[in-house]
């Protein structure tokens, strides 16, 4: 790609992201690290937008719970947790406001053999309630920590309990590598 290429496109996600009133985005490797770096950020432009601070406070919660989910189960592992500073991960996540919705995207690779279980964990929370969410929620807290689990297993049921419509979620098989599968998760805020 030459320079003009290159230039062209940036200058054209810069004028989606201008027109889509982006507040936030990062695709490529995250870590613990990196996410702390990047919530000091989220956190500002968040102010510097006028947030409302209830808004603010759960655009935050689950962009953090999205950036974790990314550093635990991305399977597109540049580093693993055994280094100082732990798992070094790939995927993707924005906040774009709309109008006066806040939209979160979240997309990283899995493995394949995944999708059974995270279809299974998240389908059921599409249905549910407000009160059978927060009913779910205090239940995982007093529950054991699920076997594969990085956390308490309340991830999902926070981002879901936060959200003003039911979590969207979708996978994307890989067709140059079937072990892996694309999943994009979306919160409205």
């Amino acid at each position: 790609m030459n320079m003009s290429e290159f230039l062209g496109q940036d200058s054209t996600f810069f004028e989606f992201a201008q027109q889509r009133d982006l507040i936030f985005h990062h695709k490529g490797y995250f870590s613990h690290n990196l996410v702390a770096a990047m919530s000091e950020v989220v956190k500002l432009r968040l102010e510097v937008a006028g947030v409302g601070a209830q808004t603010k406070r759960k655009l935050f919660s689950s962009f953090i719970e999205l950036s974790q989910n990314i550093v635990h189960y991305s399977s597109d592992l540049f580093v693993d947790g055994q280094v100082q500073g732990g798992a070094i991960r790939e995927g993707a996540v924005y906040i774009v406001t709309e109008g006066a919705r806040h939209l979160i995207l979240c997309v990283n690779p899995i493995a394949t053999t995944a999708v059974k279980d995270l279809r299974e964990t998240l389908e059921p929370l599409r249905n549910m309630s407000l009160a059978e969410i927060k009913q779910a929620y205090k239940a995982s807290l007093r529950a054991d920590t699920p076997t594969q689990s990085k956390g308490a297993g309340l991830g999902f049921l926070t981002m879901a309990r936060d959200a003003s419509e039911p979590l969207e979620f979708a996978f994307f098989p890989r067709v140059d590598d079937p072990e892996t599968t694309l999943f994009r998760l979306k919160t409205v805020i």
